[in-house]
């Protein structure tokens, strides 16, 4: 049997797109293709951006905390004008690469410092969020680093 030119460029074609629908369908269905959003209810967490912008605003303005790197962990640093007593809130440590490695800390002082221990954390990226609240007012301090 003799093939013809135009039948040679369909069958290219067919085999070509067949090539491709392979791997669209393969990589869709494989588990190891991880497809994880980075918040579970992202619309949720979307109405509260505001309220997170002025927690910001109010922790830059008075009250900014510093981070400084020990051989014990990392050290969060409260302003020394507050008192502690009253500083209520969390710290998340977010990992971009790994979900299973996120964890929140409950920040209750007794001194104007926090230490989280520097086993909790692997190297890499980590996103840091203290959010606290001393008297009525919210702060709010992000932070990204590379440990």
């Amino acid at each position: 049997m003799k093939i013809n030119w135009g039948t040679g460029i369909v069958l290219a074609l067919v085999g070509f797109i067949s090539f491709i629908l392979y791997f669209v369908v393969r990589m869709g269905l494989d588990d190891r293709a991880n497809h994880d959003l980075v918040t579970e209810e992202y619309y949720k967490a979307e109405l509260g951006y505001q309220k997170e912008i002025d927690a910001e605003k109010n922790a830059n303005k008075n009250a900014r905390i510093t981070m400084d790197r020990t051989p014990d962990g990392l050290v969060l640093n409260f302003p020394e004008k507050l008192d502690p007593k009253k500083i209520k809130g969390t710290v998340s440590l977010y990992r971009p690469s790994n979900k299973h490695l996120d964890f929140d800390l409950p920040v209750s002082l007794s001194n104007t410092h926090l230490l989280i221990p520097d086993k909790r954390l692997l190297d890499g990226r980590w996103d840091i969020k203290v959010s606290w609240q001393y008297g009525d007012e919210l702060y709010m301090h992000k932070e990204s680093l590379t440990y």
